[in-house]
């Protein structure tokens, strides 16, 4: 299971990858499983205690109960805790307050151990005429492999 998030590469440039562990809830990694998780609009953000990733969207696992949803006080859209070493997370820091940078998520996956790790990057936004640029591009890679 690999969950993307297309609009990353569509809105940003990238520089740095950087994989992470992410901190879960029990229902939250089977809900994952299935595949009801969502990286659009969501970022990371280099905090006090460490990086934390916010808008990341994990519906609801359905066949747990209510109560222990309430009880863990698991929202769908809280933030989360990710896992990276000491001087990545410094790295990160300093690459957040320069000018135009920001960490985005570009996908959420499962290793061979079977933990949830999730791939962020260094970015910066595309301004309208490079998106522009990007799709011409685009089509014209696609019209040649019809032609070829």
């Amino acid at each position: 299971m690999r969950i993307e998030n297309r609009k990353a590469r569509y809105n940003f440039f990238i520089f740095e990858k950087y994989e992470a562990g992410i901190a879960l809830e029990g229902p939250e990694v089977k809900s994952i499983r299935e595949g009801k998780a969502s990286l659009a609009e969501s970022f990371c953000k280099v905090e006090k205690r460490g990086i934390f990733i916010h808008d990341m969207h994990i519906s609801p696992y359905e066949k747990s109960s209510p109560a222990l949803m309430h009880k863990c006080g698991i929202e769908p859209k809280r933030k989360r805790r990710l896992l990276l070493h000491k001087n990545e997370i410094k790295k990160l820091y300093t690459k957040q307050h320069e000018r135009g940078f920001t960490i985005v998520p570009l996908c959420l996956y499962f290793n061979q151990g079977g933990i949830a790790k999730i791939e962020i990057a260094v970015s910066r936004g595309k301004r309208k005429y490079e998106k522009r640029e990007a799709i011409k591009e685009r089509e014209l890679k696609r019209e040649l492999r019809i032609e070829n």
